[in-house]
C-alpha cells in the first residue's frame, strides 16, 4: 500500500500537477466599480481572498480599472410536446467586461463570455424546475467568476504611450 502512494505521489509530480494557488494578477491596484451584486461581487471577492492584488475604492488610485458592460440571463425555449407545451429550455448567462487603466491603455479589450445549460421542463413539477433553475444559474455564475479570474490573469499590460 505505502509503496502505490509512493508510485502515485511520483506520477503526479511528474505530469505537472500542482494545486491551484494565488493567480497573478499583471496589475497591483484594481477598482471594481459597482460590486454591489452579481458577478461584479463574486470577481471583487475571489480577488481580494485568492490574489495578491488589492481592491480600491478610488479609480484615482488603481491601476487597473474592471468594467462590467453587461450581466443577462436569458431563458429560451428548445422544444415542445405535440400538444405545444414546453419540454426543453435553454438558459443563458451572459457577461461583457474590460480592464483598462483609466488613461486609455487597455489590459483586456471588450470580451463577452456567454454560458448555456439546457433543462428539462415539467408541468408537474413546477416548483422543483424553479428551484433548479436557480441552482444552475448559480452554478453557471461561479463558473463565470472562475473564466473571468483566468482571462485577468492572462491579460498583458498596455504598452506605454
Amino acid at each position: 500500500m505505502r509503496a502505490l502512494a509512493v508510485v502515485l505521489a511520483l506520477a503526479l509530480s511528474g505530469c505537472g500537477f500542482q494545486l491551484r494557488g494565488a493567480a497573478d494578477l499583471p496589475f497591483e491596484t484594481v477598482f471594481v466599480p459597482g460590486a454591489t451584486s452579481g458577478v461584479a461581487l463574486d470577481i471583487k471577492r475571489n480577488i481580494q481572498s485568492g490574489t495578491r492584488t488589492r481592491v480600491v475604492d478610488d479609480v484615482k488610485s488603481a491601476e487597473a480599472v474592471l468594467q462590467f458592460l453587461q450581466e443577462v440571463r436569458e431563458k429560451h425555449i428548445l422544444s415542445l410536446t405535440g400538444t405545444g407545451r414546453v419540454r426543453e429550455f435553454q438558459l443563458r448567462y451572459r457577461v461583457g467586461f474590460r480592464l483598462h487603466d483609466g488613461k486609455g491603455g487597455e489590459f483586456l479589450p471588450a470580451n463577452t463570455i456567454e454560458l448555456t445549460r439546457d433543462v428539462t421542463f415539467n408541468d408537474a413539477q413546477i416548483l422543483a424546475k424553479e428551484t433548479e433553475e436557480q441552482i444552475l444559474y448559480r452554478d453557471m455564475q461561479f463558473d463565470m467568476v472562475q473564466l473571468v479570474m483566468r482571462r485577468l490573469a492572462a491579460a498583458q499590460r498596455p504598452k506605454a504611450q
